[in-house]
């Protein structure tokens, strides 16, 4: 089975993660710009009833689109914050006792609440046990002596398409990780 192809814009930039079928398609309306990458696939099609020949098409990991397709849809500033993904973000550690959590020990937790005029936005937002999001309640870190052991931050496009994807290739990581954010590391010296 073939892992999923990474789709760029024209400039180079990492739009999102698209099943082969669709690159094929991109591929057959010629609207590949350029490749990139070391992985090949090879995919065989019907054959000609009147020549016998079986079609045949290579694609590679990573493709770019010559424009945008029809159904154009607007591209976001930053990428959607799901539970998924920040828990991955954050390595599966809760960001106040330090544990590593499976999925469902873990809460989305405000660092700044909601109810008291936080927003639901990556930059506010941490991993959590259940036991720490419940003791800290409605406070500020701070207020609750609880401090964060990461700093919440906004992943980049690159980063959140490597945090949707656990079969990445490693050309396809190798070509995300090239425009990973420069930011220092997150965690704290204790």
């Amino acid at each position: 089975m073939a892992p999923l192809i990474l789709r760029l814009n024209i400039a180079g930039q990492p739009v999102k993660w698209v099943p082969w079928q669709e690159a094929i398609c991109l591929y057959s309306r010629d609207m590949i710009a350029w490749t990139a990458g070391d992985s090949v696939f090879s995919f065989r099609g019907g054959t000609n009833r009147i020549s016998g020949q079986r079609s045949h098409i290579e694609i590679n990991s990573i493709v770019a689109i010559k424009r945008s397709v029809v159904r154009k849809k607007i591209q976001r500033d930053f990428p959607p914050l799901t539970n998924r993904e920040l828990f991955r973000r954050d390595a599966h550690l809760c960001m106040y006792c330090g544990g590593n959590f499976h999925e469902s020990n873990l809460t989305r937790d405000h660092v700044h609440p909601l109810s008291r005029g936080g927003k639901d936005k990556w930059s506010n937002v941490v991993t959590a046990c259940k036991s720490c999001n419940s003791r800290k309640g409605n406070r500020r870190p701070e207020e609750s002596k609880m401090p964060l052991l990461a700093i919440p931050y906004v992943p980049n496009w690159a980063e959140y398409l490597a945090l949707s994807n656990r079969k990445i290739l490693a050309d396809q990581m190798e070509f995300l990780k090239s425009q990973f954010s420069k930011r220092p590391m997150p965690f704290y010296n204790n």
